[in-house]
């Protein structure tokens, strides 16, 4: 069963920005597109690029670092689905974002 963490307000995210947040001591980008909030891992795959302060273009996140690109709906790498990065459930009440990284 997951447990869900209260992390931030929907108010903190405008559509088409990014959150990082820790939730159990994992670094976790929270992303808004149009207005529906995804959780994943902030690590990128290829040298550990902060996602959370990627560009945002349509629904792919592209680390800063080095131009890897991840489906922000999924976690998946575009090029390989072998470097996905976790993708952790989200829960929106009440304007308040809770996440769980324990499955």
């Amino acid at each position: 069963m997951p447990n869900f963490i209260k992390v931030a307000e929907v108010s903190d995210i405008p559509p088409g920005t990014a959150k990082v947040v820790e939730v159990q001591n994992v670094e976790v980008a929270l992303f808004n597109l149009e207005g529906q909030i995804y959780a994943l891992d902030n690590m990128c795959q290829h040298a550990g690029g902060p996602l959370g302060e990627g560009k945002i273009k349509e629904d792919v996140v592209i680390c800063p670092w080095h131009g890897y690109r991840y489906h922000i709906k999924t976690g998946r790498y575009v090029k390989n689905p072998d470097m996905s990065v976790a993708c952790y459930p989200v829960q929106v009440e009440d304007g308040k974002i809770a996440v769980s990284v324990t499955q």
